[in-house]
């Protein structure tokens, strides 16, 4: 399993951030941009992607590797 993604602000616009890392990986315009960019490095690495709002706070989380809450049928 790879390292969770965070969508993050950025001075430059929105980045997306490996988690421990201290560089973006990617760097955009628009939030949304970031967002798409993140769900690939995640669904590759099998991993959590996390999208936090302009305040800082995660606004949403999706799972693509082990789940840790997996649904319950």
């Amino acid at each position: 399993m790879g390292k969770n993604q965070h969508v993050t602000t950025h001075p430059d616009g929105w980045q997306v951030k490996g988690e421990g890392n201290s560089k973006a990986t990617v760097v955009t315009d628009t939030q949304q941009q970031a967002i798409d960019a993140a769900r690939e490095i995640a669904k590759n690495q099998q991993s959590e992607l996390l999208i936090h709002g302009k305040d800082g706070q995660i606004r949403a989380r999706d799972s693509y590797g082990n789940d840790p809450y997996p649904p319950k049928n």
